[in-house]
């Protein structure tokens, strides 16, 4: 299978961002997560997305979750190297 190619740009922004994360704020980075709401409102649209039942506007609103998710989701592996390097230091 084929490596995901990652955007440049998007790298750049996670580097820069995880340079600035310190051991507390890596922790508090690993410990966020979406309110139940919001949790909950993801859920459906992922179920119905599977499903093929959005309506466009919900697909857009679902695509842009899914793009925010993977961002936070980066910039928490960043978080969770931090914290392992400045551990086996």
């Amino acid at each position: 299978m084929k490596a995901a190619e990652t955007d440049p740009t998007l790298e750049q922004l996670v580097a820069s961002l995880g340079d600035c994360l310190t051991s507390e704020s890596a922790r508090r980075l690993i410990a966020l997560k979406a309110d139940a709401k919001l949790q909950s409102r993801v859920d459906d649209f992922a179920e119905r997305h599977s499903r093929g039942l959005l309506t466009g506007e919900e697909q857009a609103e679902y695509g842009r979750y899914v793009s925010f998710s993977t961002f936070v989701a980066i910039l928490k592996s960043k978080a969770r190297q931090l914290l392992a390097n400045s551990s086996s230091e």
